[in-house]
């Protein structure tokens, strides 16, 4: 049987690093209100210049897990890009990466399931390579948030809490008896709470499509039901957990780790209390990067095989509720070597 398996990983933050203590400067805000609601104490962010974009970050990212796989870039057969944030309205940050890696004909996806969006790229992945469509797949996140934040006292609930970078992972179809790769995969949506979390312009439904009125009100800046979506989070991630182990035939101590999006450390310690997890079986990570929606599972994931917190033959579970809204899981073995 072909077995969707992760070969390698690879990462890259930008070096502009921003505490707390900075943005109180910029906004009633502090460091203890920051870390009580969220348990971040910095970010990183691109240049005060800009002029980086989502493809950018996902370019050094892609390189770095392509040099540990040992691929070349023209042996791709497919490019997943998971963003919230692409460079340009269109075309799609997966084609601007698609040129800087020197390619010319590999096809180029983008996936727009914010926070979800590595979750929907492994099970997109795991299909192509199941159905013979692909072999090599490289699937990057990465997001530039900084640059689309009202850093103000207005927008604050939402300013503190996104940092920018990228994380990219190869996977590769292998001929396997053995329960290795992509094991299982659980998405849902609802749609009925798009608007709990949201950036409403610019968009094609208003003609033109954003306006001097509209940017006045800050309709361009994203806009969050905090209380809400933590709800929905503590309510799906521990049940959409169950049940990726249910398809896998898994049990909940036969993982090694559990690889939360790392949207809010309080949502990430309630999944941990609900299945009465030991400690050190969730990965965290938010402190020092913030919710990098698409980029923080796979950045997540780069620094626990790092750290040894994962390795060969390992057991991961990934999970994530986000913008939609969506939620999903995938439990993922690592071979023996």
């Amino acid at each position: 049987m072909t077995r969707a398996v992760i070969r390698s990983t690879g990462r890259y933050l930008p070096p502009r690093i921003l505490t707390n203590e900075t943005l109180s400067e910029w906004m009633d805000t502090s460091d203890e209100w920051i870390q009580k609601r969220t348990g971040i104490q910095q970010r990183h962010w691109i240049p005060e210049e800009g002029d980086v974009g989502a493809s950018d970050l996902g370019y050094e990212a892609a390189v770095v897990a392509l040099q540990r796989a040992g691929w070349r870039a023209d042996e791709l057969d497919l490019i997943l890009f998971a963003t919230l944030s692409p460079d340009l309205f269109f075309p799609g940050s997966g084609c601007l990466l698609q040129r800087r890696l020197g390619l010319r004909e590999t096809p180029a996806l983008d996936i727009r399931q914010q926070c979800t969006g590595f979750l929907y790229g492994m099970t997109t992945a795991d299909a192509y390579i199941r159905s013979g469509l692909a072999r090599r797949i490289l699937l990057v996140g990465a997001e530039v948030h900084s640059t689309g934040l009202d850093i103000s006292t207005r927008g604050r609930d939402v300013a503190v809490i996104f940092g920018d970078g990228a994380a990219a992972v190869c996977i590769e179809g292998v001929s396997a008896d053995d329960d290795v790769g992509v094991l299982a995969s659980a998405l849902h949506a609802d749609g009925t709470y798009a608007e709990s979390l949201m950036v409403e312009a610019p968009a094609s439904r208003f003609n033109p499509r954003i306006n001097e009125n509209m940017l006045r009100q800050g309709r361009q800046y994203p806009v969050m039901d905090g209380r809400n979506i933590f709800k929905l989070a503590v309510h799906r991630l521990p049940e959409v957990t169950a049940e990726v182990l249910q398809k896998a035939e898994v049990g909940l101590d036969q993982v090694d780790l559990f690889i939360p999006h790392q949207a809010n450390l309080r949502i990430n310690q309630a999944f941990e209390k609900t299945l009465n997890l030991p400690e050190g079986k969730v990965f965290h990570n938010i402190q020092r990067y913030g919710n990098t929606t698409a980029a923080s599972i796979p950045l997540a994931l780069d620094e626990a095989w790092e750290q040894g917190r994962i390795g060969p033959g390992g057991t991961v579970v990934f999970l994530g509720l986000g913008a939609g809204v969506t939620w999903g899981a995938v439990i993922h073995r690592f071979p023996d070597a």
